[in-house]
């Protein structure tokens, strides 16, 4: 009973992993795209509406959804704190401090990383090419991602399944 016990709990924690892998495929495309709209946001904010960065990213932080919205308003506060951190310095802290709650990759954050270094830091065209160029880096991540999904969401399932009875048919 013991052994049966066991072996329930092996094969569910195979498959709760691999439904956990593939909701983060699922995740990623999505966060890509509401990144993506925020910078888009954002650049018009910087364009039309002459807001202030740390006033611009707080106003993407009430907008997003978590866990971009923790970003973007984390890195408002930082901005406006008394510490005196620029904006990349502030972007940065946040990157570090939110990144590992989203499904996003290493590219991503590169492209936000390299965003960092001008905003803030040159004049409104600038900052508006930038963010063009970032926004546009994102949807090629997104095209990327959403491959990944097809190939690999479905399979995580199966092989979160497929390794739990591995497992018991190695322990048993």
């Amino acid at each position: 009973m013991l052994k049966l016990l066991g072996a329930m709990l092996i094969l569910l924690s195979g498959t709760l992993a691999g439904f956990y892998k593939a909701r983060q495929f699922e995740r990623r495309p999505r966060q890509i795209r509401e990144l993506i709209l925020a910078l888009q946001r954002l650049e018009t904010e910087i364009t039309y509406g002459f807001t202030p960065l740390p006033e611009a990213m707080s106003k993407m932080g009430a907008q997003m959804k978590e866990p971009l919205s923790a970003l973007f308003a984390s890195a408002a506060r930082s901005m406006n704190s008394s510490q005196g951190l620029t904006a990349q310095e502030s972007i940065e802290h946040a990157l570090t401090l939110h990144w590992k709650n989203t499904s996003m990759k290493v590219a991503e954050r590169d492209v936000l990383h390299q965003l960092s270094f001008t905003l803030g830091t040159s004049d409104r065209q600038d900052q508006i090419k930038h963010i063009a160029l970032a926004s546009q880096q994102l949807k090629h991540e997104e095209a990327t991602s959403r491959e990944d999904q097809a190939k690999y969401e479905k399979m995580s399932k199966s092989l979160g399944l497929l390794v739990g009875a591995l497992i018991i048919i190695l322990i048993f």
